[in-house]
C-alpha cells in the first residue's frame, strides 16, 4: 500500500509538472517588439527623418509591452560614428500603454534627454560618410525613474539598472548621398 500511494502520489506531481510546463508553454506571451511603418529592420531610413530631410523622429509602433511595465524608456544611437557611440535621441518615463510614437511627437508626460548634438530632442541620421546603422532600443521597466532631464543615455542607462523587464530594438540604415 505505501508503494501504491507513493507511486501515485509521485505520477500526480510528475503529471503536475508537465501540464504545466505545457500550459506555461501554451500561454507564454509574445515578445516586446519595436518596428516603424517607414522601414524595415535592417532596412534604409527614409530620408524624411535624417538631417538632408526634416530631421524628425520616423513613426514608431510598440506592440507586447509586459502588463507588469511602469513605464517605457527609448535610445537611439549611431554605433558606427568616427568618435565612438553617438547618441541620437534619449527618452523615458514614456507610458506602457503607449501603442506608438507618431512622426515629429514626443510621448505625452515622457522625459528627453540630452543627446550628443548636446539637445533635449531627436537628431536624426547624418553620418559623415558610408552607411551607419542606427538602433531604436526600447526598454519596459519595472518603475517610473526619476532624475535629472539633463542626463543622457549613461544616465538613463545606469537608472534603468536593475529595472528592465525585457527589451528590443529596430535598426534602420542611412548613407548620405
Amino acid at each position: 500500500m505505501r508503494c501504491t500511494v507513493t507511486f501515485t502520489a509521485l505520477g500526480t506531481v510528475a503529471a503536475f509538472l508537465v501540464s504545466t510546463a505545457i500550459g506555461k508553454e501554451g500561454v507564454k506571451m509574445a515578445e516586446l517588439s519595436i518596428s516603424s511603418p517607414v522601414f524595415e529592420n535592417n532596412g534604409g531610413i527614409p530620408g524624411k527623418y535624417t538631417c538632408d530631410g526634416m530631421d524628425v523622429n520616423p513613426p514608431l509602433k510598440i506592440d507586447n509591452v509586459p502588463s507588469e511595465a511602469k513605464s517605457l524608456a527609448l535610445i537611439v544611437d549611431d554605433p558606427d560614428a568616427p568618435r565612438g557611440i553617438w547618441v541620437h535621441w534619449v527618452v523615458w518615463n514614456i507610458d506602457p500603454k503607449t501603442e506608438e510614437i507618431r512622426e515629429d511627437t514626443v510621448p505625452k508626460d515622457s522625459v528627453q534627454g540630452i543627446n550628443d548634438f548636446e539637445k533635449r530632442d531627436y537628431g536624426g541620421p547624418c553620418p559623415p560618410s558610408g552607411t551607419h546603422r542606427y538602433f531604436f532600443k526600447l526598454y519596459a521597466l519595472d518603475s517610473l525613474l526619476n532624475f535629472s532631464s539633463d542626463a543622457g543615455k549613461a544616465g538613463l542607462e545606469k537608472a534603468m539598472e536593475g529595472h528592465i523587464l525585457a527589451q528590443a530594438q529596430i535598426v534602420g540604415l542611412y548613407k548620405r548621398r
